[in-house]
Order: structure tokens, then sequence, then C-alpha cells
């Protein structure tokens, strides 16, 4: 090619393979002719004529208005991502949970019913089930690799089902391809959270979902630093949620953009450092004497191994383990590591050890906990980038404390 730059302004999709991507993707330079993607900390924008902003603000004619919702570092963002994904359009927020929040105040309304996978983040399930039911749109929950439950679980008002692939934190895998077909024929959208994989190991919308969730905050940042979520997929739905976020604030910060940017950069590279890491740790704790079961897509053993063989180019970051004993013996093993980091985030370079039935599915009742397969002797582990015989070494210090 003679100019990437000019190439990649002319069509970002055109030919380029994702890591090009990832660092090229979105970004339009201003007239100062800036290498990095340039950060624009304003809150509004001026117009040249009265009726400019008119213009603007009725949406005839396109261009910024206000940093709610338009932004050209946020819009570099999104359009990245979109790209990532094989989007048509993407929008950012504030949070990935304001993404999921905005997703389904933009296209429900009351009366309408959620189908959800019962192994999913804890505080989505709390959503669900406690705020938009108050606003009359009721959720039900089935297991995520149980089809005839899936099917059994559509009503005439199911206009929206939920999945995590791989689920957090048991790593459940779900056919996404054979759950799209099943969720359009009842006439519903498939909204798939990507968290755990990101577009670097896995992209949603090939196998039929409609929309794609992430909390940026995790993997896309990859350090730890910034809050954000983002909803990607059809132009037509992502408006829909975009008309919301203007409405009603939950947006993304154009600093956290900016950070998220450069965090796309290096993504694939992390994921596949954090893949290998997780497997070897996975492989070694599955042969501990004191490991009662490791829940890792990695492991041949895994019941959602060859799923995830075909829907991913590698395993995650993530994993978790049910040691011998319960609660007690689970935080022995948590209170003893002195490299892990102790704290419910993930996706950082840093490993993070966490005890899910008392932090990230805390707000769950006994039964939903029982029904998810949160028990009291799970240990989450988003492994990071350290070396992988000291993180061995750590573990060792908690599972010879009992």
């Amino acid at each position: 090619m003679d100019n990437l730059d000019d190439q990649l302004a002319g069509d970002p999709l055109l030919g380029v393979a994702l890591d090009t991507l990832a660092i090229r993707a979105g970004q339009t330079r201003s007239h100062e002719g800036e290498h990095s993607e340039a950060l624009y900390l304003t809150s509004s924008y001026v117009f040249g004529s009265a009726q400019e902003a008119a213009e603007r603000f009725s949406g005839a004619q396109p261009g910024n208005v206000y940093s709610r919702y338009t932004n050209p570092t946020v819009r570099m963002f999104e359009e990245r991502i979109a790209a990532l994904e094989g989007a048509e359009a993407a929008v950012g927020t504030s949070s990935g949970m304001a993404a999921i929040l905005a997703t389904c105040i933009a296209l429900l309304k009351s009366g309408d019913h959620i189908l959800c996978s019962r192994s999913v983040f804890g505080t989505t399930t709390v959503m669900f089930t406690k705020y938009l039911q108050k606003f009359g749109v009721t959720t039900s929950f089935v297991n995520p690799t149980n089809y005839a439950e899936w099917e059994a679980g559509f009503t005439p008002n199911t206009k929206l089902v939920f999945v995590e692939t791989p689920s957090n934190p048991l790593c459940d895998v779900v056919d996404m391809q054979r759950l799209a077909d099943m969720t359009h024929a009842h006439g519903a959208l498939l909204v798939v959270d990507n968290c755990f994989c990101t577009p670097a190991l896995q992209q949603p919308l090939k196998f039929g979902a409609d929309l794609i969730i992430h909390s940026a905050t995790k993997y896309i940042d990859g350090q730890g630093r910034c809050l954000g979520g983002v909803v990607a997929g059809a132009k037509a739905l992502v408006d829909e949620v975009l008309g919301f976020i203007r409405s009603a604030g939950p947006s993304m910060s154009p600093f956290n953009a900016w950070v998220f940017l450069k965090g796309l950069e290096t993504l694939r590279l992390r994921m596949e450092a954090h893949s290998r890491n997780a497997l070897e740790l996975a492989q070694w704790l599955d042969a501990h004497p004191r490991v009662e079961k490791v829940f890792y897509a990695g492991l041949p053993s895994h019941v959602g191994h060859d799923l995830a063989v075909k829907q991913q180019s590698a395993f995650g970051g993530v994993l978790s383990f049910s040691v011998k004993g319960g609660r007690e013996e689970a935080w022995q093993v948590i209170d003893a590591t002195r490299i892990m980091s102790l704290t419910a985030n993930l996706g950082d370079t840093k490993t993070t050890i966490v005890h899910p039935a008392t932090t990230t599915h805390g707000r769950l009742t006994s039964e939903q906990k029982a029904e998810a397969g949160i028990t009291e002797n799970l240990i989450r582990i988003a492994v990071g980038l350290e070396d992988i015989g000291d993180l061995k070494a750590d573990l060792v210090r908690g599972l010879g404390s009992y």
C-alpha cells in the first residue's frame, strides 16, 4: 500500500487486520497534525451561526454538540471498538454496568421480558431483578448450557436475551450461533457480554449476536485505571442506546476514552499473554491435591472446551477453582497470598484474586448463588502478566496453609 493513513481514511476496514485496526482505526487528526490521538477536554462546542447550532441540535447537520453525547476522543474510541468487533457502530458509556442499563432502558418497555443466563456477573442479576423489575421489566434465568431450558424460557413478551460467554466466574461457554438462531426465531435480540474475551479473542457478531457489551474498565484498559463501557452492533440499535445516553447522561469521559484507545493498541498481545499464563496456572491447579475442581475452558476436561476452541482464538485470563473445604479454607488461601491483589476487578496486568460468594456475587440470595454455582469454596483469579512461577509460589502459600 502506498499510504496507510490515506487508505484508512477512505475505509478503515478495507483489508486491514485486527492488530492494525487496534492502533489505527477511528483516528481523526486535527489541523495540528498530532500523531497520537488528541484528548478533547471540553464540555461544549462553539457554533459558527445560530442556524448551524440549530441544525447540529436537530441532527440535520453532523458534528459536535455537547460532550455528554458527542466528543471527538470518545468518538475515536467508539469507531475503533466498532472496527475491532466488526460492528456498524458503537457507543461509549460511563461503566460496563451503564452499558447494560442503557441497552435495557433504550430497547425495552414495561411488560417486556428478559431471558438471562444464570451465570452472569452478580450486579447484572441485581440490576435485572431488583431495579428493572420496578419498571415492569421481568427476568427469567436459565442454565447457560442447557438449550432446552433456553427454549422453554421464552415467552411471547421476551424481547432480549442476555448472556456472558465465557461467564463470570465459572467460564461457562455458550453456543452463540445456536442461541442466536433460537432467539431470532422468537423475535428477540441477543446481547452478549464479551468482557472476558474482548474482540482480540472472540467476535460475537460473527455468531449471530445483535449487540455486544463491554466493560472497558477490564481488559480494554488493561491496567485498572479508568471506568468505562461500550455497546456495539447494528447502527439502528446503537442509535437507540445513544438516544438514552444523550437524555440520561451515563456518558464516557473523554480522558477515559483516551486511556482506552491506548489500551487497545496492545490488546491482542496482552490477551494472548493473559491466556498463556491462565492456561498454565489452570493446569497446575488441576493437578493440585487440595483443589477440588478448576473452571477454565482451556482445560480439555471443561465441558465447554470444544466449543471454546470453535468460538475463541484463546481461552482468556480468568479462571476459578474450588478448594477442598468451605469458606474458611477459601479465605485462608486468599489471605495467604502476597503477590496477587485481593480486589474484585479483573483484566489488569496485575493478577487479582477474590472470593465471589462474598464480593462480586455477595448481593445474591443463597438460592441465586446455588443456582449459579457460586459456592463458598470458590475462588476466582484473573491471571495477570507476572512471572507464572511467582504466581504458583504465591498460591502455594495459601494451598499449603490448611
